[in-house]
């Protein structure tokens, strides 16, 4: 009997401009939480009210201690290539006159990435870390919220976190790429 492959699966991969023009024509639910990785759109986990209130405890943290020396920015496009946009929880950018209205930042702008992890936890000490590094973001933050800690990855080096650390007792944490700035994490958890 002769052994019948399957044909192998093909994918039909997007890139950033393909995906705005879908939801400008839309594509996507008004509302739809998605990203673009690697060409793929990937479907968001919705967010609960805790996930919210440290996004939201984050922002305010952040914007009172930086006070234009970086850009916070709040669940808004990162452009890491023609072909990964994704959309995290709160970004630190480096200062533009244009505070990006003319394109989305991109790798080279970026201080800081925090990820506010729920349901998403596995995703984005995988998936989300390795693309992170792969595009040389400096710093990645996971509040990780099931765990009850923050995992910290810094230093990318050929596509990977050299210097992985974690805590359940958050305090005053240096801002990466502002001397001198650090943000008290105490209240983190509530």
């Amino acid at each position: 009997m002769e052994l019948v492959l399957p044909p192998p699966i093909t994918r039909h991969r997007i890139n950033a401009e393909q995906f705005h023009t879908m939801a400008e024509v839309g594509m996507f639910v008004p509302g739809e939480r998605v990203e673009l990785i690697e060409g793929e759109i990937i479907d968001m986990a919705p967010i609960g009210s805790f996930h919210c209130g440290n996004v939201g405890w984050l922002t305010q943290t952040f914007a009172e201690i930086i006070r234009g020396e970086a850009i916070v920015w709040v669940q808004n496009a990162l452009r890491l290539s023609p072909t990964v946009e994704v959309y995290p929880d709160l970004a630190l950018l480096k200062p533009r006159a244009d505070f990006y209205r003319t394109a989305h930042p991109g790798p080279d702008d970026v201080l800081l990435v925090v990820e506010v992890a729920d349901s998403s936890s596995a995703y984005d000490r995988g998936i989300k870390a390795d693309l992170y590094a792969r595009y040389a973001i400096p710093e990645y933050w996971i509040v990780d919220i099931p765990a009850r800690m923050i995992r910290f990855h810094r230093s990318p080096v050929a596509g990977r976190y050299t210097d992985i650390t974690a805590t359940e007792t958050p305090g005053p944490t240096s801002v990466p790429g502002l001397a001198g700035i650090s943000v008290d994490l105490t209240g983190t958890f509530g």
